[in-house]
C-alpha cells in the first residue's frame, strides 16, 4: 500500500469513527444501480457523466424554467412585468408542447416502422 492510500484510509477511517458518514442519505440501504437498466450498455458512461454534471433533458429543462416562471408570476407586484412573464411563460409552455408532440409522433412512428414498410414495400 503506498503512502497515499494509507492517508486516505486513514481520514475514511477517523471519519467513520467522529460519525459523518452517519447523516448520509439513504445509509443502510441498497444502492438502486437500476436506473440505467433501459439505457444501452455503449450508452451508459455518458448518460452516466451527464447525469453526474447536473445536465437535464431538455423537456425538464423547460417545466423548470416554466415553474419558475410562474412562481415569478405569483410573486410579482407590476403589471407591466406580469405582462411580460406570461409572454415568456406563454412561450415556453408552446415550446414543450411542440417538444412533446414531436416526440411522441417519432415514437408512434418508431413502433408502426415496420409494418409501415411491410405495407409499402409491396408497391
Amino acid at each position: 500500500m503506498d503512502f497515499i492510500t494509507m492517508v486516505a484510509e486513514n481520514k475514511i477511517r477517523e471519519a467513520m469513527e467522529n460519525g459523518e458518514f452517519d447523516c448520509l442519505k439513504n445509509k443502510g440501504k441498497p444502492l438502486n444501480l437500476d436506473y440505467m437498466s433501459n439505457v444501452p450498455e455503449h450508452l451508459r458512461a455518458g448518460f452516466t457523466i451527464l447525469k453526474n454534471a447536473g445536465v437535464l433533458p431538455e423537456e425538464l429543462e423547460l417545466k423548470k424554467e416554466i415553474v419558475s416562471l410562474q412562481k415569478l408570476i405569483d410573486c410579482c407586484h407590476s403589471e407591466e412585468e406580469r405582462d411580460s412573464l406570461s409572454k415568456k411563460l406563454t412561450y415556453q409552455i408552446l415550446k414543450f408542447d411542440l417538444l412533446m408532440e414531436k416526440r411522441r409522433v417519432n415514437f408512434a412512428l418508431g413502433s408502426y416502422k415496420s409494418k409501415i414498410h411491410k405495407k409499402l414495400g409491396k408497391y
